[in-house]
């Protein structure tokens, strides 16, 4: 019977359908009932017939029906949608443990805290903006909250680091242990400490500097003007503290006092005397008595054969000693005056002194000017105001200048050796 009815099958294709090619039209898959989605899978949760035999589309592996045709192709199924991944539990950052009665967290790979914290630090519009700074080192750190400075988080590498520090000051503070290799990447020092403390910006009022600092202090300030360089404002500040000045005044134009390399050059200086940045040169006065006098470092040379006498030439028509920017406006004086301008502004005319000659009064403040810039108009016009003098050092012939923080260090240190000469011969005098 099943052989009779082949026969009329395909006596009846070939009558209807000519050619052998249309024959396979016979040979194609049964037919099966697709369900949608939904429907689909509770028939299949519920064991719901089917019509035909098993096809192999269900013996395909799960990727191979995602390859299918979208839903709405003519002649192919809905493709299924693929089961949602679980989401992966979110591993703790750190795990915490405890030092004589102090508990510090433990960072674990992928902990970015460290990192994002000297991003900001490193950046001077981040650190204005958040108001912190890092200092790096256990020197650092402990003369740092021996001035009150406010400790907000450590990072430290190894449990003997952090003893290192005075841990009765760490009660309120965020402790995080990390790699030193973390620490390294971040460090600027060639051998890192593996400590690192994040401080809010000191404000000097609020600040409690040393005793001994104090009493050793003599009325003598230190004006920094157009200072660019890091490691020469740090040893500035550091030669101001051993000679003992009693404030520090940084005017608008000075890199960042509160620089890490400013910071490492000056060796603690920052928290032993008051600095004042990122001052306009016309509030400066307001940091002065009104009896200072104000005197500017000379970036000309004078030979030895000078006998530290200045020639004529170092009058006001020997412009050396005047920065790039006053001969800037001196130019434009000139072209103001080719312009007919009735009344040009004259340069001020500072006299010049050697160094060694005898200059510190009661009170006294020296300007040191940046080895690029040099001194700015309004240093000179404070100095004639207040009938300060340019203070230069006798060199031999064909040396430039000093460096600005040898410079600074020689002026800051005679200036001590008058003021302290001066009151032992008042003292002499009383005892006579």
């Amino acid at each position: 019977m099943m052989a009779a009815f082949s026969r009329n099958v395909s006596h009846w294709g070939a009558a209807l359908i000519p050619g052998r090619r249309h024959v396979r039209v016979l040979r194609r898959r049964p037919l099966e009932i697709l369900y949608p989605r939904s429907e689909g899978a509770a028939a299949a949760a519920a064991g719901g017939d089917r019509v035909g035999p098993v096809t192999g589309a269900e013996r395909r592996p799960p990727a191979a029906q995602q390859r299918w045709p979208a839903s709405g192709s003519p002649g192919s199924a809905p493709a299924p949608a693929p089961a949602p991944a679980p989401s992966p539990r979110p591993a703790p950052p750190c795990s915490s443990a405890s030092l004589d009665g102090l508990s510090y967290e433990r960072a674990l790979p992928g902990d970015k805290r460290l990192a994002k914290v000297v991003t900001i630090v490193k950046s001077k519009k981040f650190r204005d903006q958040h108001r912190k700074i890092l200092v790096e080192g256990r020197r650092l750190i402990t003369d740092a909250l021996g001035a009150g400075a406010l400790l907000q988080t450590v990072f430290f590498s190894t449990v003997d680091s952090l003893k290192e520090l005075p841990l009765e000051k760490l009660k309120h503070v965020k402790l995080i242990k990390v790699k030193f290799e973390e620490i390294k990447m971040w460090s600027d020092l060639v051998t890192p400490q593996g400590v690192m403390g994040i401080f809010v910006r000191p404000d000097h009022p609020k600040m409690k500097y040393p005793s001994v600092q104090q009493e050793h202090s003599i009325p003598l300030f230190l004006i920094g003007d157009n200072i660019r360089d890091p490691g020469n404002l740090g040893t500035i500040l550091r030669s101001a503290v051993a000679a003992g000045c009693s404030k520090v005044l940084l005017t608008k134009g000075c890199v960042d006092a509160w620089e890490p390399k400013v910071l490492r050059a000056g060796m603690g200086a920052h928290f032993r005397v008051p600095v004042i940045s990122n001052l306009e040169w016309d509030v400066v006065p307001n940091y002065l008595t009104t009896s200072t006098r104000v005197h500017v470092a000379d970036h000309s040379y004078w030979s030895a054969e000078n006998s530290g006498v200045p020639p004529e030439s170092h009058a006001a028509s020997d412009q050396r000693w005047a920065s790039s920017r006053t001969r800037q406006i001196e130019d434009q004086e000139s072209d103001s005056e080719d312009r007919g301008s009735e009344f040009p502004l004259p340069l001020p005319e500072v006299e010049a002194q050697c160094y060694y000659h005898t200059w510190a009064q009661e009170q006294t403040a020296v300007v040191i000017g940046g080895e690029t810039h040099g001194l700015s108009l309004e240093a000179l016009l404070l100095a004639k105001k207040t009938q300060g003098q340019r203070l230069y050092i006798p060199m031999v012939p064909g040396v430039d200048s000093l460096n600005s923080a040898m410079a600074a260090s020689i002026l800051l240190f005679e200036g001590r050796r008058q003021l302290l000469s001066k009151v032992a011969n008042v003292n002499r005098t009383k005892r006579t």
